[in-house]
């Protein structure tokens, strides 16, 4: 066993000049009309280039690199004039690895960094110019979990979503707010549209002012039975929860089983000359549960 673990990156930065970088994948021309491409642009000219391009040297071409990550912040770059960049040097020649592991900054993590930042003396404006976005959007980041309870937060502290979807849950009850928090999060949707489809299929008295918005071609017959609707699958929801485990235990226990059954050359050939519809049926049931316990682990 290694006393010692690898790292992926060489542990200092290099400068290197952007003439040295070739691109690993081709960038079209008009992804500078893009938000996320304004957003490095107007990031990159406020505070600066945050995070390091991760590069590869080429083999046999000394002092050049391959960009594993970082194409379009040296596209702002070179666009801003820029003869050099910080690079990261990776250790291996791919980016798959790179860009699956890193994480992404979540909703209640960027609501909370802007917090500190306006606590530390940086204003509103200065964060919209830096990550070049409206202040409007900054200022309902910062009110993001104003109104919702502290368990829906522990709930989707780890998600992305949109403002919109906060503003929907803040309708709510507390109660309320982690069921419609704990179907969304089992449907992996926390869009606004899905959180207003719950919001419209709760009863008032799980509603904070008691009176539901009326939706366009919705009748209350239609209401109350989208709300029926909505307490069933609430219910089937629970269940599989609660027997989710046992359930799985039985799929891969039933799964190895068979699996040995259809292993063995002598169980196979007497099924196949003697009963040939049951090995069908095995071999359809093996397949089928592989592919449910794969889907599930992956």
């Amino acid at each position: 066993m290694k006393d010692k673990i690898d790292t992926a990156f060489e542990p200092n930065f290099l400068t290197v000049s952007i003439d040295n970088l070739a691109p690993s994948k081709i960038i079209p021309e008009n992804v500078r009309s893009t938000n996320k491409f304004k957003q490095i642009v107007a990031s990159i000219a406020d505070v600066g280039l945050v995070e390091p391009l991760a590069v590869f040297p080429i083999r046999g071409d000394k002092g050049r690199f391959m960009i594993l990550d970082g194409h379009l912040r040296l596209m702002a770059l070179k666009d801003a004039g820029n003869t050099t960049v910080e690079c990261l040097i990776a250790k291996d020649d791919e980016a798959f690895t790179y860009n699956k592991r890193i994480n992404r900054i979540s909703s209640v993590q960027e609501h909370y960094m802007i917090l500190r930042a306006i606590k530390n003396g940086v204003s509103e404006e200065r964060i919209a110019t830096a990550l070049g976005i409206k202040i409007e959007s900054i200022r309902q980041k910062k009110d993001l979990l104003d109104g919702i309870c502290p368990e829906v937060v522990e709930l989707v502290k780890h998600k992305s979503f949109p403002v919109a979807t906060a503003r929907v849950l803040r309708k709510l009850t507390p109660i309320r707010q982690i069921e419609v928090a704990e179907l969304m999060i089992v449907a992996n949707n926390l869009s606004v549209s899905y959180a207003k489809a719950l919001y419209m299929a709760t009863n008032p008295s799980q509603l904070r002012n008691q009176a539901k918005k009326t939706i366009n071609g919705l009748s209350e017959v239609e209401r109350d039975k989208m709300e029926r609707e909505m307490e069933s699958i609430q219910r089937d929801v629970r269940a599989v929860e609660e027997n989710y485990g046992v359930n799985m235990l039985r799929l891969v226990v039933a799964s190895g089983y068979i699996g040995r059954l259809l292993d063995n050359k002598a169980i196979t050939g007497y099924l196949n000359r003697h009963h040939t519809d049951l090995l069908e049926q095995l071999l359809v049931m093996q397949d089928s549960i592989d592919s449910d316990v794969g889907f599930i682990a992956d």
